[in-house]
């Protein structure tokens, strides 16, 4: 018997029986459809009674975001192994000499 979950916007769920995992991307109370994207990218529409039929489990969203774009190498996500930082922490405007930024016509 399948675990009635309700639909909700940016959630997502794995199907028990195909394994696959999607968010809800859309809902549409008028039409009774619910829009959702696979983890993979693939979009599909299902109809409230199907979606009820699912056996379905919640889970927190993929850590990998690369899941639609199936045709990345690891070079393609940069340098994973080091964390980002500017080379100065220093602010832009640090750099402008505010009383030569205007002319004050003296």
């Amino acid at each position: 018997m399948a675990i009635e979950l309700n639909p909700i916007v940016r959630a997502w769920y794995r199907d028990r029986e195909t394994e696959r995992v999607f968010e809800i991307v859309a809902l549409d109370e008028d039409d009774k459809t619910i829009e959702i994207q696979y983890f993979e990218g693939e979009i599909e529409e299902l109809e409230f009674d199907t979606w009820y039929d699912l056996n379905l489990d919640t889970i927190a969203a993929p850590e990998d975001w690369s899941g639609p774009y199936d045709d990345l190498v690891p070079d393609d996500f940069g340098d994973t192994e080091e964390p980002t930082h500017p080379e100065t922490w220093a602010s832009p405007l640090d750099d402008i000499d505010s009383d030569a930024a205007f002319d004050y016509g003296d």
